[in-house]
Order: structure tokens, then sequence, then C-alpha cells
């Protein structure tokens, strides 16, 4: 894990990061041509930890082949956060990361540390296929191939009403005073991880029990092991900064594009994999579908899968893993 340190960094809500910081993670080795490079971001609420998982010679990202970077999400606790930058805090004052704040960041990074100019591909599950789906629209010339999963590049109207009732179950805690949190918000953690679970999954998977199978007792018991403990991880803070990255998402809110969704999207010249989850809840397949076909070179290829949203993250779930390896093996494997 290792640092790097942006002076001044103006961000897209006006305020400036004296010293921001991106921390990240690397894997495998850069080649020669620094031709073999895949940018990976983060997801909500997860550190690099949580999804290298897969980077390993069986899995989906190889890293005896290709040099892998995993930029940590400005406000997801390792990188400029709320929980460990002053400027950063959320007040009345509208502070806010976007993902033009993460790609710029990430693309600085790139440039300065190993001079690299082109990615072979920008791979994302959810708030990582919205980072990947702006890289290819902001710097189309850098980006070979993008493979996104279970994201979309703007936020629809449906997702933010999921985002609010997140950002008001942990707000609605009595240690909320209204700019910050005084204390651990006990209620809005249990209130928060109910309301993720509900939506993560699918009906079918509830219905058929899955989370039996990884040693949890009861319903009960999956949500609080499964879900709260998990959340309670994070700093309250930070969430809610994520909230409000995910929340302002949409590829043509730049000053490239200024509003025109329809051009950001088609100005993505990568081979594109759009790869949504066919029981997403989150990000469906018909949201996906409409931004597929607005991409010149995109490959609509859904997961059939009953295990919601996590069918793009599938860490327990093999058949999963193996369907999203081979396909982006066959994107790697596409000229350009």
């Amino acid at each position: 894990m290792d640092k790097f340190i942006i002076k001044d960094f103006a961000l897209q809500c006006g305020a400036v990061l004296p010293e921001a910081t991106l921390v990240y993670k690397t894997y495998g080795e850069l080649n020669r041509g620094r031709t073999n490079v895949i940018l990976y971001p983060t997801s909500y609420g997860a550190q690099h930890t949580d999804i290298e998982w897969l980077i390993r010679p069986d899995s989906i990202l190889d890293p005896s082949q290709y040099f892998i970077i995993i930029p940590n999400m400005f406000g997801n606790g390792l990188s400029s956060s709320p929980s460990n930058c002053e400027t950063c805090k959320l007040a009345e004052t509208g502070f806010y990361f976007t993902h033009l704040d993460n790609v710029r960041a990430q693309d600085k990074l790139l440039r300065e540390v190993w001079q690299i100019e082109k990615l072979a591909l920008v791979y994302g599950w959810s708030m990582g296929a919205q980072q990947a789906y702006h890289w290819g629209a902001l710097y189309p010339d850098k980006v070979e191939r993008i493979a996104a999963l279970c994201g979309t590049a703007k936020t629809t109207d449906h997702n933010k009403i999921f985002l609010q009732s997140l950002r008001t179950a942990l707000t609605a805690d009595p240690v909320w005073n209204g700019t910050k949190f005084e204390g651990i918000p006990d209620r809005g953690f249990r209130t928060f991880a109910r309301i993720y679970a509900s939506w993560a999954a699918s009906q079918a998977y509830y219905r058929e029990g899955l989370y039996y199978q990884f040693g949890y007792k009861s319903l009960e018991d999956y949500l609080q092991r499964g879900w709260e403990t998990n959340y309670r991880k994070r700093n309250p803070h930070n969430l809610l900064a994520m909230i409000d990255t995910w929340l302002c998402c949409d590829v043509s809110n730049n000053p490239t594009y200024q509003g025109d969704y329809h051009k950001a999207l088609k100005s993505i010249t990568a081979k594109t994999l759009v790869m949504p989850g066919t029981t997403d809840l989150y990000f469906t397949l018909e949201d996906c579908k409409v931004e597929a076909d607005l991409i010149s070179h995109a490959q609509y290829l859904p997961i059939p899968s009953i295990w919601g949203h996590r069918a793009g993250n599938p860490y327990q779930n093999y058949e999963d893993e193996m369907l999203i390896k081979n396909a982006v093996k066959e994107l790697l494997d596409r000229d350009v």
C-alpha cells in the first residue's frame, strides 16, 4: 500500500484540499512498454483489501500478465476522507467528492508515478463501474477497454431513492446533531445495514436461503454478522461521503460535456463490456442496456444470477466468477 500526495487539489464542489491523499496498491509488474496496465477502482464502502480477492492467475484479473492498480476512492477512509482530513469533514458548507475528482487524481497518479498514458483495461464493479465510465468519457484516448459490472454512468432517480434512504437511516440516529455524529450511531447502523441487505441480493436469493451455506444460523444472524458488523467497521461520516459521491454520479456533469449525457456516452471509444446482473435492484438490466446502446463498441452481457447486485463481485460464487473471468479474458484478447 502506497500514498500519492497532490498539493492544492481543487475539487468539483469548489473546495481545495491542501494535500489530497490517494492511497493505492499495485499487483504484478509493469512491462517495458507500459502496455499491460489495468486500473481497478474501489466500490461503495470498500477498500483495496476488500476487492483484491479476484487478482490472481486463476481468477478474473491475472497479475502474472498485467500490472494492476487499485486506487482507493476518495471518502473510503484510506484516501482523503472525512475521517482523516479536516477539509473533508461534512458540514453545511456543501462539501462532497465526485467521480471527476477521483479520475482526475487517478490520472495524475498514473502519469507522475509511472508515466502511464494508456490503460489496457479499466475494470470496475458498482461505484467502480461508474468510475470506469468516467474514465472512458473523460479520457477516451487513454482507455482501450472497459469492463463495467453492475453499474451505470449516471445514477437513476430510483437508485437515488435507495441512497437517500441509507442517508436518512444514518442521520436519523440520535447522535447526529445536524452536521456530524457525536457518537456511534447504533440505531443508524442497524437500520442502514438492513436497508442495504434488502436491496443487495434478490428475492430469489433470500427465498432459497443461500446464506445458510456460509455458516449463518438464521436470517437475523446473516443480517447482523454479514452486513451490520461489516458496515460498523467504517466511519459513518465516510459512509455519508461515499453516498453523496454516488448520488451525484453523472458522466456528463463536467466542463467537457456540460450535461450532455448522450454525448458523453457516445464519446467513449473503448471496447466496452457492460455486465449487469439479471436480478440487480440498483442498476437494472434496462438502465444498463440504454447506456450500452449509446456506446459505439459495447458488448451487453448480463450475468444470469440470483445474487442480485453482488453477482458482479462474486467472491462467494464460483459460477458467476468464472463467467466474468471468461468474458474479461475475451475482452482483453480483442485487438484495439
